[in-house]
């Protein structure tokens, strides 16, 4: 194996172990924090309610039960926090490891990449006895956060080439961001309005403001 075959092998390797380990600690966080946070926004909604009876309107009712719900859903998995940190740590430790090798090939003059190519094979065996495939839902929103904003990943850059909208920005939150845009415009100015004003532009040329 070339220089630069084992060089791309690894970046794949430590690209999946530190985005596995920041995803681990994401869960990790969600479990420890959000049902606290929960339980405090859902009280201090309560009694602002009995101050300001606009807030008891069905609306801020079922806003406080779908966090209910969400608290309920974090609290089934609080049994695996202890496996998360713990599945983190080695996943970081590994990362780190991967991260000394890299540069150790990238300087290597010779052609003989037998030893590393020994130690990439263990930590690839490593990797994947760690890694838990049970996560919480949106913990990958937050662990891109984590990966791409809080963690130094310039060496596996020059090998994946990261882009913004591609790599650093989940799709499944461009979409949601996307469909909630869409629901906004689509309350904001009717569907039926916006057609006609579109046939009055292409009619007439002139432009006609929608009525709000």
């Amino acid at each position: 194996m070339n220089q630069e075959s084992l060089l791309k092998l690894i970046a794949d390797t430590g690209y999946n172990a530190g985005f596995g380990a920041k995803k681990h600690f994401a869960s990790y966080d969600m479990i420890e924090k959000l049902p606290g946070l929960i339980g405090l926004l859902s009280i201090s909604v309560g009694v602002l309610a009995l101050i300001k009876p606009d807030l008891s309107t069905n609306d801020i009712s079922a806003v406080v039960l779908i966090l209910g719900v969400i608290g309920l859903y974090i609290s089934q998995h609080s049994s695996d926090k202890d496996q998360l940190s713990k599945a983190g740590v080695e996943l970081t430790d590994i990362f780190d490891q991967l991260k000394i090798l890299y540069h150790r090939v990238k300087i290597k003059t010779n052609d003989d990449f037998s030893e590393e190519l020994q130690q990439f094979e263990k930590l690839q065996k490593a990797y994947s006895a760690q890694s838990m495939p049970s996560q919480l839902v949106l913990s990958d929103w937050y662990a891109h956060y984590k990966f791409f904003w809080q963690h130094q990943i310039e060496w596996l850059d020059e090998q994946k080439k990261f882009s913004f909208w591609r790599d650093k920005i989940p799709l499944s939150f461009t979409l949601t961001c996307l469909f909630m845009l869409g629901i906004f415009i689509y309350n904001a100015v009717p569907l039926s309005e916006l057609c006609v004003s579109a046939l009055n532009i292409l009619g007439s040329g002139e432009i006609s403001t929608p009525k709000l």
